[in-house]
């Protein structure tokens, strides 16, 4: 017995040395995709009781889309002020002008919209991929058959490459589709003109900045930065 005893006891003080699987959590390196963004708000003027857009209302949407302010892939949201009937009037008009664009706006009621206002919420997001493949856990000495650290990890990057950033971080909401965005997306597969994003072109997040307000009674921009 005594013969048996020191390799035992050599054995137990070299396993005590090695890092085992219970000293490794996933905070180390989580498998996780980070989104940030930025909002910025976009203040239109509508006639007393009306839902018509004006005409220099709808020259100051196009000319956010121009310039970039207001692009497709962002989160875009209409408030408008008035009864439920001339608001929901109001926020279809600003999102008709920009469905020519193809940019998708979504209703969002909002209770302080001043008296014949509507507000525009732009919100732009980028998404961040985990370092795939990801094998920072200890393998020796791993006898708990849990996932190793690099489970998920492909999961996540096509999720991050697929999905909108906008949509990862606030779904949208069930309802209607808009088939224009949707039928330009198929043109654009079909005829081969499908622009990979450029990892460079991201750049930092923030939000855009604000158009010059315009002169005389025309409608105002603002801008508002958040994440």
């Amino acid at each position: 017995m005594l013969r048996y005893s020191y390799p035992f006891a050599l054995i137990l003080a070299l396993a005590a040395c090695a890092p085992g699987a219970a000293e490794y959590t996933k905070a180390e390196a989580p498998n996780r995709l980070q989104v940030a963004g930025a909002t910025s708000t976009v203040e239109l003027a509508f006639a007393p009781g009306s839902a018509r857009l004006s005409a220099a209302a709808a020259s100051r949407l196009d000319g956010l889309v121009a310039n970039g302010a207001i692009r497709p892939a962002d989160h875009v949201r209409v408030a408008a002020a008035g009864p439920p009937g001339l608001a929901a009037a109001r926020e279809a008009a600003v999102a008709r002008q920009l469905l020519r664009w193809g940019i998708v706006a979504e209703a969002q009621p909002l209770p302080a919209v001043p008296r014949d206002r509507a507000f525009v919420t732009v919100g732009r997001y980028a998404v961040t991929l985990p370092p795939c493949p990801n094998w920072s856990q200890p393998r020796p000495n791993d006898f708990t058959n849990a996932p190793t650290s690099n489970f998920g990890c492909a999961t996540a990057v096509n999720l991050g490459l697929m999905a909108s950033p906008a949509d990862l971080a606030s779904g949208e909401t069930l309802g209607s589709t808009a088939g224009q965005p949707a039928g330009a997306a198929v043109t654009r597969y079909l005829t081969d003109q499908v622009q990979p994003p450029v990892v460079a072109a991201i750049g930092p997040i923030s939000a855009a900045p604000p158009p010059p307000p315009p002169t005389g009674g025309g409608p105002s921009t603002n801008g508002a930065g958040g994440s």
